[in-house]
């Protein structure tokens, strides 16, 4: 790749059946969306818009009011910024170890190993952006017990192998293949529940607070030296019109970026593009090339670059 490569957000494409929870009763609306990557999807029927990835996975999930994406974690970072609504995030195996309100900007990244689930608890449909450690995401979800026990029950299995089927339409496991097994007693006994109390303050990022550690440089949102410390792979910062010059930059990895308000203009040689709110660009590494916003009000962007960092657990301090 030699330029810059942009999915719009008017053109994103979504699979209302990628996960085990496509029927099981409060989870059956939500849409996912694989963007950059293929992401962490258990169905064939996963669109994928850009199929390579620069290191890491970028993709998004849709949600009416009410909606909650079921229990689950990764082995890998996955990381949240809310796009549009207002939306709860609440962990622990039974999802009573805690919850947090996120609003419009704000990001989280529950660390890994952890279940986690979001609802839509808004009063619109709700859009947040998901970025995934590692080119293969972290390989796959893994779900709570009971998620996999109430989706047999509304006629989809998940194969060991990680492939969804839907018993409803006829469908069954290949000869051989077993369906994917529940986490063992000892293995549920190892994961932490994380109380409020640390993961907030560590793992939670406010928007108008990133805006106004922006304004005279980038904020390092993720990041060894972040808001969120940490070092997944890759790292996030947010930007503001005064957060950098109009001047050309290249950078040594490859960078992608998810605009949050505002219209930026990204200019490289004699060529531009308009970035809109919800617009995905990746930029190849070495690419010299310039960002200013090109209207007046309110104006950020979330900018992720690789870095040489292996993309898996949460860190946790040398």
């Amino acid at each position: 790749m030699t330029e810059p490569v942009l999915v719009r957000y008017g053109e994103l494409k979504p699979c209302r059946s990628a996960f085990i929870d496509a029927h099981t009763p409060g989870s059956e609306q939500k849409e996912n969306f694989t963007i950059i990557g293929a992401g962490v999807a258990e169905s064939p029927d996963q669109h994928v818009h850009i199929k390579a990835t620069p290191g890491f996975n970028i993709g998004a999930a849709g949600q009416p009011p009410k909606c909650v994406n079921s229990l689950h974690y990764h082995n890998s970072a996955e990381v949240f910024f809310i796009l549009r609504g207002k939306w709860r995030f609440f962990w622990g195996l039974n999802g009573d170890a805690g919850e947090v309100i996120l609003q419009e900007g704000d990001l989280i990244s529950v660390p890994t190993r952890i279940f986690r689930g979001f609802e839509n608890v808004g009063t619109d449909y709700g859009m947040i952006m998901a970025i995934l450690g590692g080119d293969d995401a972290g390989g796959g979800v893994v779900w709570a017990p009971q998620v996999l026990e109430n989706a047999l029950t509304h006629g989809l299995v998940l194969s060991e192998k990680g492939v969804l089927y839907d018993t409803k339409k006829g469908q069954s496991l290949p000869v051989g293949e077993q369906p994917m097994p529940p986490l063992t007693p000892k293995q549920l006994a190892d994961i932490v529940e994380l109380p409020v109390e640390s993961l907030i303050p560590q793992y939670v990022a406010r928007y108008w607070d990133m805006v106004a550690l922006a304004k005279h440089t980038p904020c390092q949102v993720i990041g060894e030296t972040g808001l969120i410390k940490d070092k997944p792979g890759f790292v996030v910062e947010l930007l503001v019109r005064t957060s950098i010059s109009n001047q050309a930059y290249q950078s040594a990895k490859d960078e992608v970026l998810m605009v949050m308000r505002g219209h930026w203009k990204l200019t490289w040689g004699h060529d531009q593009l308009v970035l809109n709110p919800g617009d995905t660009c990746w930029v190849p590494a070495h690419l010299s090339h310039s960002l200013e916003v090109c209207v007046s009000g309110e104006a950020s962007l979330y900018r992720v670059t690789g870095t040489d960092d292996d993309a898996g657990l949460t860190w946790q301090g040398e």
